[in-house]
């Protein structure tokens, strides 16, 4: 299902427009929060957070892998349609395209004031730097902390663009103080905001990507090992960010997600039930943890339906005053309906699609059923009855392969219709 919407260029919403802060982690799995199930990693703050709002149990990534994701938030469409279905590496050049309308640039026209912190990881030259898609402050790593060679151009051992402030480089923080450095920031973002201003901070954590590295506060204090310190740190971050906003008075209006960007790598996090880790197409790669709180959400609701990161996008700027007109094609789809109601109501997806790595379609699900095809393998699990994968029963539901079989090569035709340019650096 596709999306429609083009943004008005304020708010029309009559009562004051809510904040947004959206908490991303890097290869969180599925597992790894005390709200999912995790027994030994210790996640006090997210687990109220999910206490006060919403747990959304079927919430997908768009890709198993972070660029494609984090391309598909800022778009609210699948990467393959904007040129980056791919995770993008020093000697890349490439990042997303200008002409793109961002989820930033969509509340900044609607009088947004907007923040990046953390790993951006969608271009990591002049034209591709965040505050050169919509944010008005940026503080983190165009690339990410675990890439240790420089970027194209630069010499060996050279690695001054590899952590920004604004557009500005300065010193990279070592890996084991990221994640407080990250959250000063984003609590810095926050103390200065004015009441009277709507904003959106996103705060894109490096971790729990490897390499792991925690600072002496928290080593060694999670019985789930440095994976398990690393995570409680996170979850620390996010009671910073939440006091931050409760001190300024700001939290009854503010939304906030913590999400991660695809699945554990396999050794480290926790897929929970589910089968697979990163790089895979299995539930346990693309379906991540997600809770939702703040002004209109019940409390303590879980929501089966499907959701994806891609949704994000719409529901943000309807609720910012985005008006649903002929514009911008997008992949997302307003849920707030279904997240705020009190009951299970229909989500508005009927599919979800799995796009892998150089943005082939690995599979498509439609309600229970999922079907995998990849190279000559076939697989079709009954997600209602088999979470974990562990059946296939193709051969038992010929039908049903056929259709979404067919289904597939839908999807993949339409992507390839719409597929917009790659951001390249212009010549200077």
């Amino acid at each position: 299902m596709v999306a429609v919407l083009l943004l008005a260029t304020c708010s029309a919403t009559a009562a004051s427009p809510p904040n947004f802060v959206l908490v991303l982690a890097d290869d969180l799995g599925y597992g790894d929060l005390g709200c999912f199930g995790s027994e030994k990693i210790a996640t006090p703050h997210v687990d109220r957070l999910a206490e006060r709002g919403v747990r959304l149990t079927s919430f997908y990534a768009a890709a198993p892998i972070c660029t494609p994701t984090r391309a598909a938030l800022m778009t609210g469409c699948h990467a393959a349609r904007v040129g980056l279905p791919t995770p993008l590496h020093v000697y890349d050049e490439i990042g997303l395209h200008p002409d793109e309308v961002t989820l930033p640039e969509a509340l900044r026209k609607l009088g947004y004031r907007t923040a990046c912190i953390g790993k951006w990881h969608l271009g990591h030259t002049l034209d591709f730097y965040p505050t050169r898609h919509g944010f008005d402050v940026y503080f983190g790593t165009p690339l990410g902390h675990m890439f240790n060679r420089p970027p194209v151009g630069k010499a060996k051992g050279d690695t001054s663009d590899l952590f920004l402030e604004g557009e500005r480089s300065i010193p990279m923080p070592a890996d084991a103080d990221l994640t407080e450095r990250l959250t000063e920031a984003a609590v810095d973002f926050i103390e200065k905001q004015r009441k009277d201003r709507p904003f959106f901070l996103y705060l894109a954590h490096t971790m729990p990507h490897e390499p792991l590295a925690v600072s002496q506060r928290f080593a060694g204090k999670s019985r789930g090992g440095l994976y398990g310190d690393v995570v409680e740190c996170l979850d620390w971050s996010t009671g910073r960010v939440l006091a931050a906003l409760e001190k300024r008075g700001l939290l009854e209006n503010t939304i906030v997600v913590f999400t991660s960007d695809n699945g554990p790598k396999r050794g480290h996090g926790a897929a929970g039930p589910l089968r697979g880790f990163k790089h895979e197409p299995y539930e346990g790669g693309v379906r991540v943890p997600c809770v939702m709180a703040g002004p209109g959400l019940p409390r303590g609701r879980e929501v089966t339906s499907i959701t994806t990161t891609m949704d994000l996008y719409p529901t943000f700027v309807a609720l910012a005053g985005g008006k649903p007109v002929a514009g911008q094609v997008l992949d997302g789809e307003n849920v707030w309906s279904l997240l705020s109601s009190t009951h299970e109501d229909e989500s508005p997806h009927d599919e979800f699609a799995y796009f892998v790595r150089h943005g082939v379609l690995a599979g498509v699900r439609q309600g229970r059923w999922k079907l995998l095809r990849q190279r000559e393998n076939v697989e079709l699990f009954d997600l209602q009855s088999d979470v974990g994968e562990r059946a296939n029963v193709a051969e038992r539901h010929p039908t049903i392969v056929a259709r979404l079989t067919e289904r597939m090569t839908a999807i993949e035709s339409a992507v390839r219709r719409s597929r917009r340019p790659v951001g390249r650096p212009r010549e200077r």
